[in-house]
Formats: C-alpha cells, sequence, structure tokens
C-alpha cells in the first residue's frame, strides 16, 4: 500500500460525431475532466468524469480547490474511507451532480489505481461475474432523425449482432411518436428488443397515455418519462404501466435509488458511474438493486461501464454511445454485438495521452502535490 503524492488534472471537450437531440436537450459537446493519481511506489491510475455542454470547468474548480488538497497523503487501498470523507467535506453542496462528478474522478482513478496494483482488471476485481455482455444502440435513435434513418439503424445493428436499440420519443403528438416506433418494430421483428426514452418530458397524465400507446407498439422498457425528482408520479406510472419503467441517469446518490426501489417506482435503475460519484457508490447501487430484484442498467459511459456490468449478477445489457474515441488508442471491444471487458490491469481503457495534451484545455490544467 502506498500514499497519494501527486495529482494531475484536464479536461477535454469531446464534440459528439453525430448530431445528438432529445426531447429537451442537444449535446453539442462533453466537458471531459482526467484526472492522473500518482502513489508514493510510482504506481499512476487513471480516472474521468463528464459533463454535456456546461459545468466542466465548476467541477475542475471543486477538485482543485477542495478535494484534491484533502486527498493528498492519503492511503490509496483506502478507498470507503476516502470517498466518505470526501463527500462529507462537500457536504454542503451535496447531493448534486457538480460534487458527484467531481467525486468520480478521484473514485475512479483509484478504482484504476487498485486495479493496476493488484495486475487484475477492474471487471475480475470488482466480481468477476461475466466476461461479455449484449449491446443495445442508442447512436442511430435521437429524435431530430427522420423516421427512415431510425429504421436503417435499427436493421444495421441487429444485422451486427446488438440485441436492440433506444429510440428517442417526445414529439408533439403521440400519433409522431407511435408512426416512427411501429415502423422500427415491423423492420426488425420481436426479437429485437426496442427501447424508449422521453428525458423527462412528460407530466403524470402524458407519461400514462404514452405508456399504454409503448405496450401496444411492443416497446422494451420506457426510460425517464417524468422529472427524477417526482417519485410519488413514477410510483402511481409503474403500477399502472404495462412497459417497464427505467430511471436513474439523472440521480446523484444511494438514497435516492433506496427510495425508488423501496416504493416499488421503478422496474431497471440505470445508474451512471459518473453521476452517482464512482465505482463505490456504483457497486452500492447495483448490489443493492439485486437485493430488490431489479437489474442495473447503467447510462451512457460504456467504455467504463462494460467491466462493471460485467462484476455483477444483475446487469443484462449495456447501451452503446461512443465516447472516448478521439482520446483512446482503441476502442471499446465489440464482437457480434457483445462488448467484451479489456484483460488489462485498470479500469479498461487504453488512454491517447499525445491526443489528450493536444485537445486539453491549458487553463484547466491542475497539477497538486503532497
Amino acid at each position: 500500500m502506498a500514499v497519494i503524492k501527486r495529482a494531475e488534472l484536464t479536461m477535454v471537450d469531446l464534440k459528439p460525431k453525430v448530431e445528438r437531440t432529445d426531447a429537451i436537450q442537444a449535446f453539442v459537446s462533453q466537458e471531459t475532466p482526467i484526472l492522473r493519481l500518482t502513489d508514493a511506489d510510482g504506481n499512476v491510475g487513471t480516472g474521468y468524469s463528464y459533463t454535456i455542454g456546461s459545468g466542466g470547468p465548476a467541477i475542475i474548480s471543486l477538485l482543485r480547490e477542495t478535494l484534491l488538497p484533502k486527498l493528498m497523503g492519503r492511503e490509496a487501498e483506502e478507498i470507503g474511507g476516502i470517498w466518505q470523507d470526501l463527500l462529507f467535506s462537500t457536504h454542503a453542496t451535496s447531493v448534486g451532480p457538480i460534487t458527484s462528478l467531481s467525486l468520480a474522478c478521484i473514485d475512479t482513478a483509484l478504482w484504476d489505481l487498485r486495479c493496476r496494483r493488484a495486475n487484475l482488471p477492474l471487471w475480475r476485481l470488482a466480481g468477476g461475474v461475466k466476461q461479455s455482455v449484449p449491446l443495445y444502440t442508442t447512436e442511430g435513435g435521437w429524435l431530430q432523425l427522420p423516421q427512415e434513418a431510425l429504421v436503417a439503424d435499427a436493421v444495421a445493428m441487429k444485422d451486427a449482432g446488438f440485441t436492440g436499440a433506444k429510440i428517442k420519443i417526445g414529439k408533439p403528438t403521440i400519433a409522431e411518436d407511435r408512426s416512427r416506433l411501429a415502423a422500427v418494430k415491423e423492420a426488425v421483428g420481436d426479437a429485437f428488443r426496442v427501447k424508449v426514452d422521453a428525458n423527462q418530458s412528460f407530466d403524470l397524465a402524458e407519461a400514462i397515455r404514452r405508456a399504454d400507446m409503448l405496450a401496444d407498439v411492443g416497446i422494451d422498457w420506457f426510460e425517464e418519462p417524468m422529472r427524477a425528482d417526482d417519485i410519488g408520479a413514477h410510483q402511481v406510472l409503474a403500477q399502472r404501466s404495462r412497459v417497464p419503467i427505467a430511471v436513474g441517469e439523472s440521480m446523484y446518490s444511494l438514497s435516492q435509488f433506496k427510495d425508488y426501489l423501496e416504493r416499488g417506482a421503478c422496474h431497471i435503475v440505470q445508474a451512471d458511474v459518473a453521476r452517482v460519484g464512482g465505482i463505490t457508490p456504483w457497486l452500492k447501487i447495483a448490489h443493492m438493486a439485486e437485493a430488490f430484484n431489479v437489474p442495473v442498467c447503467p447510462h451512457f459511459l460504456m467504455e467504463l461501464h462494460v467491466a462493471l456490468v460485467c462484476a455483477v449478477p444483475n446487469a443484462p445489457t449495456l447501451e452503446y454511445i461512443p465516447q472516448l474515441d478521439d482520446v483512446t488508442r482503441k476502442p471499446m471491444n465489440v464482437k457480434n454485438g457483445f462488448a467484451i471487458p479489456s484483460d488489462e490491469p485498470g479500469l479498461g481503457i487504453d488512454w491517447d495521452w499525445e491526443a489528450i495534451g493536444r485537445l486539453s484545455d491549458p487553463g484547466h490544467n491542475v497539477c497538486v502535490t503532497s
């Protein structure tokens, strides 16, 4: 074991390769803070986080001014204690996205460091349940795409071995959403599982109406139908809907997931490792969901989530949206529609430091030492 001696922080803004528009927003950038921690033995662990279009400088500031100075000199293997102490040190700003996304930078770097010291890949060290996971794609299902493009992408992904696709919904009329979904279902058949995502755009009455339509079309799950903080409305919807209700990408703490599970307000949890504060809380959420016999199907960050979903028994599928291609030397390993976690020690992400240096903003570079 060894103490943390050095932290190096930078940020790159990764522009999506395709237009990404949903019912409430368009994704024009992915601000991605990247953190390297070095221990007293010279071992290095790398972690990261992200925002969609704004908030990155706030994460850099919280890390630079508050969290990284408190991390220096801590024993690197005491990951759980470090996470709790850093969370408490920011209690005035918790629970919320900036704090959780900042904690995730540190926590993922510490797990990478632990895996490298142990000479094990994350998927084995965190549980080692399975060696691959089926993929569903979201990248061809954005709301701005015409119906024929949705159909063409779903057919292509089915032919590539993917098990399903997610389509964004939230068109002005229920008839528009129905037409688009029905066309995709007709093209791919019942075995290809079509999911939908409303991105919190409906109220309860409209969510109930759309859920009835989705059940008639044969949709696999109904994601983020309403505002994430309205647990009562989700409880009502979950009890009435014939389509499973999925939530979690806009939740930031273990306790929020606990409340949903206790009240039967969802059927699928979609904990995002960055938005909940890192691997340490993500594993707690996944195991808690398992106790409720509820699957965990994480949001985004496939390059990191692939190891985590292969570490737990209740993660049946992984979302395909590439994020890190511009700053890694090789993409996530995909074969016949299945994602395969890396067997290399660490998180399984092969960072391209030359590209990171070229794309990073020097104004956000931070170095803290003890």
